[in-house]
């Protein structure tokens, strides 16, 4: 495990740069909805360098599986909500920074089946639901691919600091694949590889839904190119169908915790995850429901999608339910 960051890892905006972002996120907020085409204008402005360094770590695919911009503005806040969906930064510049971001990296989506579709998803504690693995929850969060049962995962996640808890403990965990992977024997890659992995659905995904948890698979945990690999795996829902297997997710598991980067966002520090390449989680903290708790913003991003998924879209760049596109994919 390491919490120090290589210089290619991390951007620091200057002051003119930051400014530039916050008046281009002013234009671009309330405008998450529209297409990406709408908003190419001021994809086009961003300040140069933070474009090319998302571009570059988009393109490039850094083994890291991460880039971390410091010194993005985050505007006047009210207090930290306590409420699922509460609508408090509705139409707030931050809107805008995440969409432009996530814009320029893919197109911004949500999904209908979590959150009823929402772009730019609150990450904060709920009173009552600290035990909870999702982002209301409180307790440590180990290791996943974002949407692991998706076959339309996010490409990238963007996640924006606006509070830190009131310690500074809360550490965003982010561990690579491709440095996982270096720990691990040839025999354990080389069933990571084979689909005899299953992945249960996230709580975020059934939340008020009754019955056994539905599962996708069999997938492999592992894939692509054996020195570039990817990666599909929650240490929390992803299940193998045999011992042999079942060890090698938990060598997988281990592998990621000794090469993970512990990285305290502090406000105004925007983490980009290549959700293909790294696996993100959250150490725990402990929240005071007094308005000044930890506070999170975050983003999807993907690359295309297939023009008929665009098509069955219930609305600008929402995907549809799994159960709409069961089988398809």
């Amino acid at each position: 495990m390491t919490t120090a960051l290589a210089a290619q890892q991390t951007y620091h905006l200057s002051e003119a740069e930051t400014h530039k972002l916050w008046r281009l996120s002013q234009l671009a907020a309330g405008a998450s909805e529209a297409s990406a085409l709408a908003l190419s204008g001021l994809l086009l402005d961003l300040p140069k360098s933070v474009r090319t360094a998302l571009l570059e770590f988009a393109e490039a695919g850094a083994d890291s599986g991460f880039l971390l911009l410091r010194g993005v503005t985050v505007g006047d806040l009210p207090d930290t909500p306590t409420v699922h969906h509460s609508g408090a930064l509705q139409g707030h510049p931050t809107d805008g920074t995440l969409t432009l971001v996530a814009d320029l990296l893919g197109s911004l989506v949500g999904y209908l089946d979590e959150k009823d579709g929402a772009l730019i998803h609150d990450v904060h504690a709920v009173p009552g639901e600290e035990k909870r693995i999702e982002n209301s929850g409180s307790v440590a969060f180990d290791f996943h691919t974002e949407n692991v049962h998706h076959p339309l995962r996010p490409d990238y996640l963007g996640l924006l600091c606006l509070r830190q808890d009131h310690e500074g403990v809360a550490a965003t965990r982010v561990a690579s694949v491709r440095e996982a992977v270096r720990l691990l024997t040839e025999e354990q890659v080389a069933i990571l590889r084979t689909p005899q992995f299953y992945s249960s659905y996230p709580a975020s995904f059934t939340r008020g839904r009754s019955g056994p948890v539905p599962r996708s698979g069999p997938h492999p945990a592992v894939f692509g190119p054996y020195d570039r690999p990817f990666m599909r795996f929650n240490s929390h829902t992803t299940h193998a169908a045999g011992a042999e297997a079942t060890a090698a997710l938990k060598a997988l598991s281990e592998a990621l915790e000794a090469v993970c980067h512990n990285v305290v966002l502090e406000p105004g520090d925007l983490v980009v995850v290549d959700n293909h390449v790294a696996a993100h989680g959250r150490s725990a903290f402990v929240p005071r429901y007094d308005g000044r708790d930890r506070w999170l913003r975050r983003f999807y991003s993907v690359r295309s999608l297939p023009g008929w998924t665009q098509h069955m879209m219930p609305r600008q760049r929402v995907v549809p339910t799994l159960e709409d596109i069961q089988g398809v994919l």
